[in-house]
């Protein structure tokens, strides 16, 4: 397993340490501080009935955020349901992020400029997409690249591999994500496959694969901006596992993570928290402080308060809207309903 910053904060891996600035650094920590207030403002907002669907997001902050700092404004994201993050600071205005929680179609009209599709609620079939577009960044000569994450339930789709094998077989510029969380919400990755990792699903695809620590911000930059560069330069995709873990259940709706998972596994991984490792690193390079946390946090709730405040005040969304919004043209039984429904507005 790919580390370069251990548990206690220290570089253990010199050679493959990433040249990041002290600025750079610290805005990594700061979207990382950020994603974690928002995770659990999220939360909350869920508990009082303010958000609807929700995936929490508490210890993947670097295998999320420090994946996508490697990441160009230009590059394309296809991402699961529990990567809302990587959309936002990739531009997605924040109220359109609770808007897509609350079912609302505006939470799903990406603004002009910012390259992501909506998160994907089909399990793995974001990788067959992301192929799709990856190509057509191929046949259109751009530098970029097309990235979808997943997590280890995904690898057991048959799209996982169908995606995979079509851009390893045309050396299509992309980056696969496996989030390996330990469970594909109550099953135990070693029940979904009998590989000793996932990374090395890449073999059978004939691209390259790696498993890198996920609670390790530097060692996922690295290895993302490791496959970006291959990408663009025509060597085709790259398979990444990130070993990570959700520190809440997988979803909002019911899910309750204390019957498939011990207090000593979660004791474990506490320890391997993301942002306490790089608040350590950064604190003895002297670039963070309690006082910059704090500021951060602040930004945090101050930009969910204005954020929520502006979904709740959005437009209800009517049934004609949601049909319309379905397909670019209706089939004859939706155009039937949507002509019913136009009808009963009307009135």
């Amino acid at each position: 397993m790919f580390q370069v910053l251990n548990e206690e904060g220290e570089i253990v891996n010199e050679e493959f340490a990433p040249d990041l600035s002290d600025e750079e650094l610290q805005e990594l920590m700061s979207r990382m501080v950020y994603t974690r207030v928002l995770d659990q403002r999220s939360i909350a907002l869920n508990r009082q009935g303010r958000l609807g669907f929700y995936a929490p997001t508490a210890g993947q902050e670097a295998s999320q955020i420090a994946s996508h700092f490697a990441l160009e404004k230009e590059d394309f994201l296809l991402p699961g349901y529990r990567d809302v993050p990587q959309m936002i600071w990739h531009g997605l205005p924040l109220y359109q992020a609770f808007l897509f929680s609350k079912g609302h179609f505006h939470g799903n009209q990406m603004p002009e400029g910012v390259n992501t599709l909506s998160p994907q609620i089909i399990i793995g079939a974001q990788y067959v997409q992301a192929a799709g577009v990856a190509l057509g960044k191929k046949l259109r000569g751009n530098k970029s690249v097309a990235v979808t994450y997943t997590g280890d339930g995904g690898t057991s789709q048959g799209d996982f591999y169908e995606g995979m094998n079509f851009a390893g077989a045309y050396k299509a510029p992309a980056i696969f994500f496996v989030q390996n969380n330990l469970f594909a919400i109550s099953v135990p990755v070693e029940k979904q496959t009998a590989a000793k990792t996932l990374a090395q699903k890449a073999v059978a695809a004939g691209i390259e694969g790696y498993q890198v620590d996920g609670m390790d911000p530097l060692a996922v930059y690295a290895i993302t901006k490791y496959a970006r560069e291959r990408a663009i330069n025509g060597e085709g995709p790259t398979l990444i596992e990130t070993m990570t873990y959700r520190y809440g259940p997988h979803t909002m709706a019911g899910d309750d993570p204390t019957r498939y998972r011990t207090d000593d596994l979660d004791t474990e991984w506490e320890k391997r928290d993301p942002l306490v490792r790089f608040r350590s690193y950064l604190e003895k390079k002297g670039l963070w402080s309690e006082e910059k946390e704090e500021e951060v946090i602040e930004r945090a709730r101050e930009d969910i308060k204005e954020a929520i405040k502006k979904a709740d005040a959005q437009p209800k969304q009517k049934v004609t809207e949601l049909i319309e919004h379905m397909f670019e043209e209706l089939p004859q039984h939706l155009e039937e309903q949507l002509a019913e429904y136009r009808e009963k507005e009307s009135k």
